[in-house]
């Protein structure tokens, strides 16, 4: 992977670090804060190699609240049970009352 990729990649980790629990954000949000709007996908596949980094990639889901990434957590519901144990309510893979529990690093930080 070239270089400028991974520094992309430990900045998007750096800023999901930062997610206050109980609360998400959308790739698309985290690609804007760093100067990348139209890098959300990138900031998808940078969640999706974050095992073992200890950055919290269950609190990053897509822009209506879709639990996107599930799939590259381990076990069947992962991604929404931790979600759930921080108090936010996930129904069919959606995160119930959005508004009230996202966090939008360009307004935070």
């Amino acid at each position: 992977m070239k270089q400028e990729t991974l520094n992309f990649f430990d900045k998007v980790y750096e800023v999901a670090r930062l997610i206050p629990y109980g609360r998400v954000t959308s790739y698309g949000a985290i690609a804007n804060y760093l100067g990348a709007k139209r890098s959300a996908r990138m900031v998808g596949y940078a969640m999706n190699g974050s095992a073992g980094k200890d950055v919290p990639a269950h609190r990053v889901v897509n822009r209506k609240g879709l639990l996107t990434g599930k799939h590259h957590f381990d076990g069947t519901n992962l991604m929404q049970q931790l979600l759930e144990s921080e108090g936010i309510e996930v129904i069919e893979n959606q995160i119930q009352n959005l508004d009230k529990v996202y966090w939008d690093p360009a307004k935070e930080l």
